[in-house]
């Protein structure tokens, strides 16, 4: 079903939430065609490698670790892009299911970074869509409520901010300190809201 806002209006949502939710989806899909483009200029190159690999094999003899080298290369080159391709569509069909839980969009990119492994962990289907969705988006119920978008009876849009996890910021030590049995003295989810509270340990 396409996301228009006809759609998201039958949803009983507010006009900011739909603003919110059309501009990130808007993003998304010029990043998806931008990195298309990319995979598209690079899909190009394929057939000349393989025509240099083709002739270095029809040499033979002294050619033979070259034309090693180039076909590992080329073939890099194809995991390369298929990896691309795979892992911007887990983002982008992540990305929705943050969205379809009304996560604040100024928050989406942080929690994406947040959410690798639980990323390269999706599946999707044969139209990019998550598979075990409603696992997912229990996940982000859980992991991420402070960061969904509610709105008042007025209507006005209203963002709850994360806990404060101890006043002031943390260091990545602060975050993965470990009791004397080696366990983490902070749940998965307080680490990750520890995370998006100091973006900065992020980069």
């Amino acid at each position: 079903m396409a996301l228009t806002r006809k759609f998201l209006k039958g949803l009983s949502l507010s006009e900011e939430q739909i603003e919110a939710i059309i501009d990130a989806h808007t993003e998304t899909v010029d990043g998806l065609k931008t990195e298309r483009d990319g995979y598209k200029a690079d899909a190009e190159k394929l057939p000349g490698v393989q025509r240099e690999l083709d002739d270095i094999k029809k040499d033979g003899g002294s050619w033979q670790k070259k034309y090693e080298d180039e076909k590992t290369a080329h073939d890099n080159l194809k995991k390369e892009i298929s990896d691309k391709a795979s892992r911007e569509a887990k983002v982008a069909a992540f990305k929705k299911l943050l969205a379809d839980e009304n996560i604040s969009e100024k928050r989406i990119e942080t929690v994406v970074k947040a959410s690798a492994s639980v990323i390269d962990a999706i599946e999707l289907d044969k139209d990019g869509k998550a598979l075990k969705a409603d696992e997912l988006r229990q996940g982000i119920k859980d992991e991420w409520s402070d960061f969904v978008v509610t709105t008042r009876q007025e209507g006005a849009k209203v963002e709850h901010p994360p806990k404060n996890t101890g006043g002031g910021k943390m260091t990545k030590a602060d975050i993965y300190k470990k009791d004397d049995r080696g366990r983490y003295v902070m749940s998965t989810a307080e680490r990750q809201k520890a995370l998006v509270e100091n973006p900065e340990l992020l980069n």
